[in-house]
C-alpha cells in the first residue's frame, strides 16, 4: 500500500462535483489544506442541473465565483404560467433578493468548470481525479481513506472527511448510514434545443391536460424543455424504442412539446437528452465522528424545482466556519448538531416544495383542469400571493 506523501491534508473532500469543489474552495481560501478526491477522470460534459437560486449565489459569492457565473449565465427575472394557449399568471423575481433578484440559468458543466478553476487557482494540486474510495476508517483522531488511483492503491489520512459524492455516495455506503427513502410515480424527459419560442429570458410553465411542460432559457440561444411523461409508471416504455436512439427521442420530445404547447422546436438542434424519475432520500445523520455528509450524499430531492445542487452549496457555506473552528481546536459538537438540524430541515422543506411542484404538473382533465387554471390565475392576480410564491420558488 502506497501512502500519499506530504503535504498531509487537514480535510479530505470526497467528490469533485459542484458541491465538493465549492466546499474545497471555501476551505482553501481560509488557509485549510485540502485534497478533493474525484473518481471521474474528467468533468461530466452534459448538464442536468441548470438553476442557481439567489441564496446559493450569495453563498457562491463567498468563494469569489458568483460574478463570473452570472456573466456566463442567463438571469431569469420572471416566469409565466400558460394553459390551453392562455396566459394565466406571471411571476416577477424583482423582490426576492437585494443582490441577485433572479434565478441564474447556467449548465452544470460550466458551473463546475468555473469552480474547478477557482480551486486550481487556490491550490493547483488540490483536485485529484480518477480516485475511487475502497475503504474508510475513523479512529477518533484521524480518518484514513483507502482508494484506487491511476497509479495504483493509495491511502490518505486527514483530520476530517467531507463527503460530497452524490446520490450513490461511497462514503455513505461504507459507513452504513441509515437513509429514509420515498419513491414517486412521476417521471420526465428533458432536452435542450435551439430557442424558437420568442419568450426571451422568461421561464414558462405550460399546465396542460397531458402533464406539465417546463421551459427555461439557456446561454447560446438554447432552451431547456422538461416534459412530464404521459404514463409515468412506464418510464422508458412509452418512448420510441427501449432504449431509443437519441434522434428518435429528440423527435418524440419535440412532438410532445408541440402537442401540449403548440410550439415547434427543431429536433435536429437537440444537444442534450435525459430521462429521470423522482425520489427522495434523507440520511438519519449528516455527521458521524469525523465525517460529514453534504449535498446529495445527505439529501436527494426531486430535480423538479432545481433545488438539489443549491442545497449542497448552502450545506457547504454553513459547514465551512465550523470546520475552521474545529481545526483550530474549538469544541464544535453543539455547532455540528445545530448544523445538522438546520440543513435537514431545509432539505425537508425543499422536498415538500418539490412535491407541490410535481402535484401542480400532473395530468388533469375536465373540471379539475379548469379548476387548476382558475386557481393559478386567481393566485397570480394577488400581489401578496405572487410575492410569496416567487420567494418559495427561489428558495427564500
Amino acid at each position: 500500500m502506497r501512502t500519499k506523501g506530504p503535504p498531509v491534508p487537514e480535510v479530505l473532500v470526497i467528490g469533485g462535483g459542484p458541491v465538493g469543489l465549492f466546499m474545497g474552495a471555501l476551505l482553501l481560501q481560509s488557509g485549510v489544506s485540502v485534497r478533493i478526491l474525484e473518481q471521474r477522470t474528467c468533468r461530466e460534459p452534459h448538464s442536468r442541473a441548470i438553476g442557481i437560486h439567489p441564496p446559493a449565489l450569495d453563498a457562491l459569492q463567498q468563494a469569489g465565483v458568483a460574478q463570473e457565473l452570472v456573466a456566463r449565465g442567463i438571469p431569469i427575472r420572471s416566469g409565466i404560467a400558460v394553459a390551453g394557449g392562455v396566459r394565466l399568471a406571471a411571476m416577477n423575481f424583482a423582490g426576492v433578493s437585494g443582490s441577485f433578484p433572479f434565478v441564474l440559468a447556467l449548465p452544470q458543466a460550466t458551473t463546475a468548470a468555473v469552480l474547478e478553476g477557482r480551486v486550481r487557482e487556490l491550490d493547483p494540486g488540490a483536485l485529484l481525479r480518477g480516485v475511487r474510495l475502497t475503504g474508510l476508517h475513523d479512529d477518533g483522531g484521524r480518518v484514513t481513506v483507502d482508494a484506487c488511483s491511476p497509479a495504483g492503491p493509495v491511502r490518505y489520512s486527514s483530520r476530517l472527511v467531507i463527503a460530497a459524492d452524490g446520490v450513490h455516495s461511497d462514503v455513505r455506503a461504507l459507513q452504513g448510514t441509515a437513509v429514509w427513502a420515498k419513491d414517486y410515480p412521476d417521471s420526465y424527459l428533458m432536452g435542450d434545443f435551439a430557442d424558437s419560442t420568442g419568450l426571451g429570458q422568461d421561464a414558462a410553465l405550460f399546465l396542460e391536460s397531458g402533464g406539465i411542460v417546463e421551459s427555461f432559457p439557456l446561454p447560446g440561444k438554447l432552451r431547456r424543455w422538461v416534459v412530464r411523461l404521459d404514463n409515468p409508471r412506464s418510464g422508458a416504455a412509452e418512448l420510441p424504442g427501449a432504449p431509443a436512439i437519441a434522434g428518435s427521442e429528440a423527435r418524440w420530445l419535440a412532438a410532445r412539446i408541440r402537442e401540449r404547447t403548440g410550439i415547434d422546436v427543431d429536433p435536429g438542434s437537440n444537444s442534450m437528452l435525459s430521462r429521470f424519475g423522482v425520489r427522495c432520500r434523507l440520511v438519519r445523520n449528516m455527521v458521524a465522528g469525523r465525517t460529514v455528509l453534504i449535498g446529495d450524499a445527505a439529501h436527494e430531492v426531486s430535480p423538479i424545482g432545481g433545488q438539489g445542487m443549491n442545497l449542497g452549496w448552502l450545506d457547504a457555506v454553513a459547514l465551512a466556519p465550523i470546520v475552521g473552528a474545529s481545526l483550530n481546536g474549538a469544541a464544535v459538537g453543539a455547532e455540528l448538531r445545530a448544523f445538522q438540524r438546520s440543513r435537514m430541515r431545509a432539505a425537508v422543506t425543499a422536498a415538500r416544495q418539490s412535491e407541490i411542484n410535481m402535484a401542480l404538473g400532473r395530468p388533469l382533465a375536465g373540471r379539475l383542469l379548469a379548476a387548476r387554471s382558475r386557481t393559478v390565475a386567481a393566485a397570480g392576480g394577488i400581489p401578496a400571493v405572487n410575492r410569496l410564491v416567487a420567494r418559495r420558488f427561489t428558495m427564500q
